[in-house]
């Protein structure tokens, strides 16, 4: 994917404003990376807000970010980077392919003996049981990839809207502005505060 560098610019009565919601999903966020590296080759569109939650939250936080910092390239390279330090934390995770599914050329883990062992203790205990710590390397990456005090000021030119949903009460919380923080992105300790109060 690249940008179409030789189309003429747009008049400013032949751009389009447009907001865009972005779905939570590992896999869907790879899918989005791509579709928001398409639409920034589109220069008769602009980007006013984004609506996300989950993966979707991290892709629209990046991407918003890039945007402010330095336009369209610096929305392409804030998510290029993002998704290779992302790349670079799964790869030194514990779930690898054994040198049997490397032989074999076996895409899902067959013969590895630590993804059924994480497969049933997930089934048997909740993430916070699980993870008591916490720890998840996405924030690190997060944190690496965003200047949140500039999605913070008033004057950035993309609106984001993340959410949250309290899975006791299926109430939802939508940080924006100030809000933002990796916490939002994350939808972690800052979810349970604001439920909390």
């Amino acid at each position: 994917m690249g940008s179409n560098s030789d189309r003429t610019e747009p008049s400013p009565n032949q751009v389009r404003t447009i907001n865009l919601a972005l779905q939570g999903g590992g896999a869907h966020g790879a899918f989005t990376w791509g579709v928001l590296d398409r639409l920034l080759d589109e220069k008769e569109l602009a980007f006013e807000g984004l609506s996300a939650t989950s993966a979707g939250a991290m892709n629209a936080a990046v991407f918003a970010y890039g945007l402010a910092v330095d336009g369209r390239e610096g929305a392409r390279k804030a998510l290029t980077d993002y998704w290779k330090r992302v790349s670079e934390a799964a790869r030194l995770g514990p779930l690898q392919p054994s040198v049997i599914d490397r032989m074999l050329e076996d895409h899902k883990l067959s013969w590895s003996p630590i993804f059924p062992l994480i497969g049933f203790v997930t089934r048997m205990l909740s993430p916070y049981q699980f993870n008591p710590a916490n720890y998840n390397p996405l924030r690190e990456v997060v944190e690496q990839s965003i200047d949140f005090s500039v999605l913070q000021r008033p004057d950035c030119p993309v609106k984001l809207f993340l959410s949250a949903t309290n899975v006791r009460t299926g109430k939802v919380k939508v940080f924006a502005g100030n809000e933002i923080s990796v916490d939002a992105v994350m939808a972690r300790r800052a979810f349970r505060r604001c439920f909390t109060r």
